[in-house]
């Protein structure tokens, strides 16, 4: 039920930062706006939430389901609601105890289609470089000649003509003040609307051109490679105060009271722009989107609470991922791109307990070199971000001609070196300012990359790696060159690496998720333990994540795949007999190899990836099933691409998907197959949902991830979410039914969201098991009275025949009581077959009657 709109209370600018007790992920678009949200509040505080988090929330592009296309920075979404709904929200949030945290997008906007609802750009391509608006946007004026009257003065290149020029000029027509091309309609320099045609497009501030122009000669930053999204310069203080205003107004007023930063590392100085927000709120509650990649840790000194949460989620998976078992399984795999699928050979672990956390996988490990390949991709000759690398090499050579100690860098050699560079970089990006010392962080990573270059290095590379570090004094282009390689950097990393690598290389989908490492597959416990207490110490606020909007594949559907590298000789076996089953064999005979770009066969890579996303995803339609593996080929850009689509092997790839609905024998064995990973798999969600909701840090749950939710990418993982539905299910469920799943998962996860909101958990602790089956129990207590305890690698455990005699000790003291089924324990030893009897895969330990 929705309520009237009421005034919140202005809070003193100084006030302190609420912290979250945990937050719920809200996807607002227009089948599900901000009065849907303000309907599900009394569901979400009956939950055990304390904050709404919600998309983007400023005027964005009609019909956007995301929100990050923004149009208007002065305006709350009309198509979501409005400001007044938008307030009715949080005027029904503070009834039920409940805040408000907002996702930020301050590195772009749109370049929307009519381009007028984008104001500030509209006046920027009508005006050119005198547009007041001209600094707002990213814009290189030096890489375009400008208009014939004003040739060194610059223009924008607008890449939306669907062939080159000449062939769609008759397409272009003069309206008015304004030039249009089918649904684009653009504005005209005042004064040029009578010059014929040629004339006219020779006189603007803008170039429109052939789309496929953009790789190589687009003249402003974007979004990764996305033409449709521009990067605003939000370090300049006007542009920040005018991209922010509204929603600092809101915060001043009570309706916001925390942020969501969305990359921060696209903007060319986080640090400054987090102080920046900080002080305009008073340090209000604030997370960032940034990817750590490996041991890379958060900067100390950005002023936030922490990430958004990838690396726990990097960690949560990998304590319940089978590190052997995974190594194994990467090996099946390699063999069955390039043969018959065979089993790995050995036995699949020892008699009893986990294998050897330690075993290693092949070294070096070929997922390393599809992430180097994906990242070479990227900045080679024709790659999709060639532009941003140009922009580079227009930067060192004016800096040559400036200085003549940096002079006679050939153009080609510099372009080679920066690729280089860019490839081997092991991280997102470096931190400089001008000005300051390069973190020793930073210095390091720039090292790693050289050192990654097994080639031989020149005087360019050297000159290369300095002007990145900031390392060759102060200057225009000198401080320009060290921002922009750090965003040019962190592009090549997301693309290449999570938006192409991660599609290619494909033995455990599970591994190739947004943050993670599939090198390095599995998280040993004490590994595990030894990060919660780096939060716990330096983060204690930050956001952990199990699903998210970006996120490849949700938590259940990983959690799924997860029992595959517990079984690998099974799931191979398994995957060659579905490819026969479904008309062809897996080897070389179905296709070209991997890595073809020609011909319209199917190849085992696209079967590989077929099996486990049907696994992970099911139960689905064959229509979402051909959206995700579509767009895994897209990306991967091997047979196929976004860009130069492979009608004939895409309609292949289709066939085969409706190939498989439509074959009486295969599906009841899919079918089969996933039920018997059912047991194993729900010990994981179940797992990984209490250690994301016991960890230290602030968990914030994705919409609908309560109860089992199997989503693959997105779109996918954005559709609307019927909590109303939820509601119902929540009022029913006030307990645990074994085998009902949902209704299990729905009252682990209520259970845990209302003892995080009724007391401070305390001091990460680890405790240990001890007896035969020890590695299949990961503990920990929070404090004094409260323990988690879940079971990890669930099918070997089954294997070796249970718990045996494993115990694990409670902590002294009164006794100890399973929020989850009322069951009572003494202190002191402890069988874990009877902690964990009745086939229950976790047990949430308090000691009641304390605080």
């Amino acid at each position: 039920m929705t309520h009237a709109a009421e005034p919140a209370q202005s809070r003193p600018a100084a006030a302190p930062a609420a912290v979250p007790s945990a937050s719920y992920r809200l996807q607002l678009q227009p089948g599900f706006t901000l009065h849907d949200a303000t309907a599900a509040v009394p569901y979400l505080a009956a939950l055990g939430v304390s904050h709404l988090h919600l998309s983007p929330l400023l005027a964005a592009a009609p019909g956007s389901t995301h929100g990050y296309d923004t149009v208007d920075h002065g305006r709350i979404s009309e198509q979501l609601g409005g400001e007044q709904a938008l307030r009715a929200l949080a005027a029904e949030a503070h009834r039920h105890r409940l805040r408000l945290i907002a996702d930020v997008v301050p590195n772009h906007m749109a370049v929307p289609v009519p381009e007028h609802l984008n104001r500030p750009l509209w006046e920027v391509l009508r005006d050119g470089p005198d547009s007041p608006y001209a600094d707002w946007f990213d814009i290189d004026w030096t890489a375009q000649p400008g208009p014939v009257d004003a040739p060194g003065r610059g223009r924008v290149l607008l890449p939306l003509l669907g062939d080159r020029l000449g062939a769609v000029l008759d397409q272009l027509a003069v309206d008015g003040d304004t030039l249009r091309y089918h649904d684009h309609v653009l504005p005209l320099r005042p004064g040029t609307e009578t010059l014929p045609l040629p004339e006219l497009l020779a006189r603007q501030w803008y170039r429109p051109a052939w789309w496929r122009l953009a790789r190589t000669e687009l003249n402003y930053r974007r979004f990764f490679t996305v033409n449709e999204l521009i990067a605003v310069r939000v370090e300049r203080p006007e542009v920040f105060e005018a991209t922010h205003g509204v929603l600092l107004r809101l915060h001043r007023e009570g309706v916001l009271d925390g942020f969501r930063i969305d990359h921060p590392d696209g903007l060319a100085d986080p640090r400054g722009y987090l102080e920046r927000l900080a002080g305009a709120t008073g340090g209000a509650y604030t997370v960032v989107e940034k990817i750590l990649t490996g041991d890379e840790r958060l900067p100390a000194d950005w002023p936030c609470a922490g990430t958004t949460g990838y690396d726990a989620l990097r960690r949560i998976d990998g304590v319940l991922t089978d590190h052997a078992g995974a190594c194994r399984l990467a090996g099946a795999y390699e063999a069955f791109l390039t043969a018959a699928p065979t089993a790995p050979d050995g036995p699949a672990g020892p008699e009893r307990g986990a294998p050897d956390p330690g075993e290693p996988c092949a070294d070096p490990h070929p997922a390393l070199a599809a992430a180097r390949r994906g990242r070479a991709d990227m900045t080679g000759p024709g790659g999709e971000l060639s532009a941003e690398v140009e922009r580079l090499v227009r930067l060192a050579v004016r800096l040559g001609a400036a200085h003549p100690a940096h002079a006679d860098h050939p153009p080609q050699r510099l372009r080679a070196a920066l690729g280089r560079l860019l490839t081997g970089y092991p991280a997102y990006r470096p931190y400089v300012r001008p000005g300051e010392p390069l973190p020793e962080a930073s210095a390091e990573q720039l090292r790693a990359a050289r050192a990654a270059d097994e080639g031989p290095t020149d005087a360019t590379d050297r000159f290369v790696a300095e002007l990145a570090a900031g390392a060759l004094g102060r200057g225009p282009e000198q401080d320009e060159f060290a921002v922009r390689f750090g965003q040019t950097a962190a592009a090549v990393a997301a693309k290449g690496v999570e938006d192409t690598a991660f599609y290619r290389w494909n033995a455990l989908l599970s591994l190739n998720e947004v943050g993670g490492e599939p090198a390095r597959p599995g998280v040993r416990p004490e590994d595990f333990h030894a990060w919660c207490h780096y939060v716990e110490r330096h983060w204690p606020h930050t956001m952990t994540v199990l699903s998210t909007h970006d996120t490849k594949r949700s938590a259940d559907a990983r959690a799924r795949l997860a029992v595959l590298a517990e079984q690998p000789r099974e799931w191979a076996a398994e995957a060659a007999a579905w490819s026969t089953a479904a008309g062809r064999g897996a080897g070389p005979a179905s296709g070209p190899a991997r890595g073809s770009a020609t011909g319209p066969g199917h190849d085992p890579d696209s079967d590989w990836l077929l099996w486990q996303t049907l696994v992970a995803g099911w139960p689905l339609s064959p229509e979402r099933l051909v959206a995700a593996v579509l767009k895994a080929a897209r990306e991967a850009k091997l047979r196929t691409s976004w860009t130069t689509q492979d009608v004939r092997f895409e309609r292949a790839l289709a066939d085969r998907v409706h190939g498989v609905f439509g074959n009486p024998g295969l599906l009841p064995r899919i079918e089969g197959y996933v039920a018997g990973l059912a047991p194993y798999a729900r010990s994981n969600t179940l797992a990984a949902a209490l250690l994301h909701l016991t960890v230290p840090g602030v968990p914030d749950l994705y919409q609908g991830s309560e109860e089992p939710l199997y989503t693959l990418v997105d779109p996918d993982n954005r559709r609307p979410v019927d909590l109303g539905a939820l509601a119902v299910r929540l009022t029913d469920s006030p307990t645990a039914r074994t085998g009902d799943l949902a209704r299990e998962k729905l009252h682990l996860t209520t259970t845990a969201l209302h003892l995080r909101r009724t007391r401070e958990l305390g001091a990460h602790r680890p405790l240990t098991a001890v007896g035969p089956a020890a590695a299949h129990l990961l503990a920990f207590g929070r404090g004094p009275d409260v323990v988690t305890a879940v079971t990890r690698l669930p099918y070997r455990l089954a294997r070796t025949g249970g718990w045996h005699d494993t115990v694990l000790h409670l902590p002294g003291g009164r006794g100890w009581t399973d929020e989850l089924t009322e069951r009572h324990f003494p202190s002191g030893p402890v069988p874990v077959g009877e902690l964990l009897a009745g086939d229950r895969p976790v047990v949430l330990l308090t000691r009641r009657g304390t605080s």
